[in-house]
């Protein structure tokens, strides 16, 4: 069996608003736990507990992921300053020792 290979190189990631995206998730969750606390009992009589523990779970799991996606946007930044620093640094040394190289026929000083 041949094995399968893609016939379009993948795009590129969507970037966008994530930690707003997850902190907007996360209070959904939450506010989903808050509407439907008053109607435990309701709940607990239908055998549908499951729902308000649910809406609790996903709300403590988006505060991992607003933690986890907060570390990644930091890391994305670090590194996106390193690799501009890293960039400018690289200039500023091709012009300084372009300006520091002679060319022909300019003589380097006296020589032993």
């Amino acid at each position: 069996m041949a094995k399968w290979t893609a016939k379009h190189e993948a795009p590129e990631p969507l970037e966008g608003p994530v930690v707003a995206t997850v902190t907007g998730g996360t209070i959904l969750w939450f506010a989903l736990f808050l509407v439907q606390l008053p109607f435990y009992g309701w709940f607990a009589d239908r055998d549908q507990l499951w729902w308000v523990w649910t809406c609790a779970a996903g709300g403590f799991l988006g505060l991992i992921g607003i933690w986890y996606v907060r570390g990644r946007e930091a890391a994305l930044k670090r590194h996106a300053e390193a690799a501009a620093l890293a960039a400018r640094a690289e200039r500023a040394g091709q012009a300084g020792s372009a300006g520091s190289e002679q060319g022909p026929g300019q003589d380097s000083g006296p020589q032993a």
